[in-house]
């Protein structure tokens, strides 16, 4: 179970652009800019399964900021003399055109609005077939209520918010070997069925080499489940989730702070894996993400 102290968070309803704006962090109030709003969404024709960054300039002197893109809140942070946001396109997301939206109301009281749209790119993923014990494809029924039971305590987990951002700069690998890993969004064919699509990135890694938070966050969950076996959850604030699976042992406590690069534990095989390696999985809310997009996050601070 989580500890208290890692549930001190709160679920964002979907107040996409109302009257009651969320308020922004407290700034200084200085005289107003002439600069005119403007809003750059990056890439501006993101994929499925693409981490989707949020710049607005020209609000220096927001009191109050919110948004959406594709029908899901954006929680903005300070980022220098402008405000920015991470959203997520799931892997799954259909292809289409897609809104954005952006309210901002200033020191003095004015409002100023920004609309516009994103394609949402159909993306190939490659299929991939395993073979594995029956017993771990065809669960009887008490694992698989065990199962539900396990993914519907990360689907609460996902849809609560942090208010406050942990994380800051570039997001590094959770693992030093060698490639960018493999298999986020195949197709997966188990025991030749059909199954749903694989939501992280794999890497292959001796038992024991040191799994490290790819940024800084909080220990949200540490759990045995039966398909990720031993597992950590970072919540990294403003509903980013970093989660790293199958592993050997587990270095940390729940409720703690870590930083970018600290030991969480060690590559192992617990769960459902056929070899030592780590699951490495990237959540925006609900939504399933590339961890290669989040690395190559355009954000320095």
């Amino acid at each position: 179970m989580r500890s208290r102290r890692a549930l001190r968070a709160v679920a964002v309803l979907p107040l996409l652009l109302t009257p009651l704006l969320t308020p922004a962090p407290a700034r200084a109030v200085t005289p107003a800019r002439s600069s005119p709003l403007t809003v750059r969404v990056t890439p501006t024709a993101p994929r499925q399964g693409d981490m989707v960054f949020v710049l607005v300039t020209g609000a220096q002197n927001a009191r109050q900021i919110e948004g959406s893109l594709d029908g899901r809140p954006l929680t903005f942070f300070p980022y220098g003399e402008n405000w920015a946001a991470v959203v997520g396109v799931d892997l799954e997301a259909p292809p289409r055109q897609s809104t954005w939206r952006v309210g901002v109301i200033d020191a003095a009281g004015g409002a100023q609005k920004k609309a516009g749209a994103v394609t949402i790119r159909r993306r190939t993923f490659p299929e991939q077939r395993l073979s594995l014990p029956d017993y771990m494809v065809d669960l009887d029924p008490e694992s698989e209520r065990r199962a539900n039971a396990e993914a519907a305590r990360l689907r609460t987990l996902y849809d609560t918010v942090t208010p406050e951002r942990f994380w800051a700069g570039r997001f590094t690998h959770p693992v030093a070997v060698e490639g960018p890993g493999s298999g986020f969004g195949s197709r997966r064919v188990i025991n030749g069925k059909p199954r749903s699509p694989h939501g992280g990135t794999d890497w292959s890694a001796d038992r024991g080499t040191p799994v490290v938070a790819a940024n800084r966050g909080r220990v949200a969950l540490i759990a045995e489940f039966f398909f990720g076996g031993r597992l950590v959850v970072l919540d990294h604030g403003l509903g980013l989730y970093t989660l790293y699976m199958h592993l050997d042992r587990v270095d940390v406590a729940e409720g703690a702070i870590v930083i970018r690069g600290e030991t969480l534990g060690v590559v192992g095989s617990t769960g459902r894996a056929t070899g030592p390696h780590l699951h490495f999985q990237v959540q925006a809310g609900r939504a399933r993400i590339d961890p290669s997009t989040l690395f190559a996050l355009p954000v320095g601070d």
